[in-house]
C-alpha cells in the first residue's frame, strides 16, 4: 500500500503544533510499512533526536515481553496471578461486594485492564504530581493504595484503566525470568533492536530526558518517573520508538497470529475515550471507523506510538505536555487524511 505524503506537509504540522496553547515542543516520526516513506521532525524546545519519557507507551513493551515469553516459554495468559504472588500481597487486593476475587485474576485480566483492581493513579495523586510534588510510587506503595480503594466490578466483567495492573505484570515478568525488569527490557528489547538511546529511567539524577510540562509549567518528577518501571518508566526517542513499534506489529517478538487475540476491544471512558484490548489500545479517529482506529498506546506525557492499518502508517513522538493528547491526535489525523487523499 504505497502512500504519498509531502515532507513539507509533515514539517508544517509539527511546527503548527507548538503554536497551540501550552505546547512548547513537539516531535513526530511517521513511516509506512514499505519503508519508502520516513519523516522525522522536531519543533519548539524538542529536537528530533531528543530523548523523552514515553510514559504509558511502556505498556506496549511489557506486552511484547509477555507475548515473547508466551511464544518461547509456554507462558499461558490464563495463568492465575496467585501463581506468582504471596497471600500477603493478594489478600483483599480485589474485594468486591464482600468477596475476595484476588486469586481469580489472570495475566490476561491484568493486560486487558479487566481485572477490576483499582488504579492507584487517582485524581489526588495526579493533583500532587502536577503541582510538582515529586514522590516515589514503587510496587509496595501501589499495592497498599489499591487495597484502600473499592473495585467497581468483578474480574473480567468490564474494563477500567488501571496502572496497578502493569505494576503487577512487571513483578510477574521478574518472577518468570528471575531478572529485574531493567535487565529484561534491555535483553529482550533494547539490545535486541540495537536501541542506543532507549532505557528504563532508574536514576533520579538523570537529566537526559526532556522535562515534562503541565500547562505552562515544567514539572520535575525524577523520583516518580524512576519508580514506575513497567507502568511507564521507559525513555526513548521518536526514531527508536518507531523501530520498536514496527518490530511489535511485524512479528519480531511474537507470532503475528497473536494479534487476533489482542483485539478483544472493550470501551474505556478514561483517560479519554478509546478501546482497550489485551495489552494494546485502539484510538478511534472518526465515528465511522469506531473500531478501526490507531493501534498502539498513549502516554500521559503526551507521548504516542500508533499504527494505522488502513493507511499502513506508523506514528511515534510526543508533545511533552501532561494533557496534550488532543494536539498529538490532530497531528496524526491530519496526516492520515492527507495520505488517503494521495493514495
Amino acid at each position: 500500500m504505497l502512500t504519498s505524503i509531502d515532507a513539507s506537509f509533515v514539517d508544517e504540522i509539527v511546527s503548527t503544533a507548538v503554536t497551540k496553547k501550552n505546547i512548547y515542543g513537539a516531535v513526530l516520526c511517521v513511516e509506512n510499512g514499505e519503508n519508502s516513506l520516513s519523516y522525522l521532525y522536531g519543533a519548539g524546545n524538542l529536537t528530533a533526536d531528543k530523548p523523552y519519557f514515553i510514559a504509558s507507551v511502556t505498556k506496549l513493551y511489557v506486552t511484547a515481553v509477555l507475548l515473547k515469553l508466551r511464544s518461547e516459554n509456554g507462558l499461558n495468559l490464563q495463568n492465575k496471578i496467585s501463581e506468582y504472588f504471596s497471600n500477603d500481597i493478594l489478600q483483599e487486593l480485589h474485594l468486591f461486594k464482600g468477596i475476595d476475587h484476588s486469586k481469580e485474576i489472570t495475566i490476561k485480566h491484568l493486560m486487558s485492564n479487566s481485572s477490576g483492581i483499582p488504579d492507584y493513579f487517582s485524581s489526588d495523586v495526579i493533583r500532587e504530581l502536577t503541582a510538582g510534588i515529586d514522590q516515589s510510587w514503587g510496587f509496595e506503595r501501589t499495592i497498599a493504595s489499591a487495597k484502600q480503594k473499592k473495585p467497581k466490578f468483578a474480574p473480567g466483567k468490564r474494563a477500567q484503566y488501571s496502572d496497578t495492573n502493569y505494576q503487577l505484570l512487571g513483578k510477574i515478568i521478574e518472577t518468570i525470568t528471575k531478572k529485574d525488569i531493567h535487565a529484561v527490557f534491555k535483553e529482550f528489547i533494547f539490545d535486541e533492536l540495537k536501541l542506543e538511546n532507549t532505557y528504563l529511567y532508574e536514576d533520579a539524577s538523570d537529566k537526559r530526558p526532556a522535562p515534562i510540562y503541565y500547562k505552562e509549567r515544567e514539572i520535575y518528577l525524577p523520583q516518580y518517573m524512576s519508580s514506575i518501571g513497567p507502568e511507564g518508566g521507559i525513555v526513548s526517542t521518536a526514531k527508536e520508538s518507531m523501530i520498536f513499534l514496527k518490530a511489535f506489529f511485524n512479528g519480531h517478538f511474537f507470532p503475528k497470529e497473536y494479534f487476533n487475540e489482542l483485539q478483544d476491544w472493550k470501551i474505556l471512558f478514561g483517560p479519554g475515550l478509546f478501546f482497550y484490548g489485551v495489552g494494546i489500545a485502539n484510538q478511534p479517529i472518526s465515528i465511522k471507523e469506531l473500531k478501526n482506529g490507531l493501534l498502539g498506546h498513549w502516554g500521559q506525557t503526551g507521548a504516542f506510538s500508533f499504527y494505522h492499518p488502513n493507511t499502513d502508517l506508523y506514528f511515534t513522538g510526543t508533545v511533552n505536555q501532561f494533557y496534550g493528547h488532543s494536539v498529538a491526535a490532530k497531528m496524526i489525523v491530519k496526516i492520515v487524511k492527507n495520505a488517503r487523499i494521495n493514495k
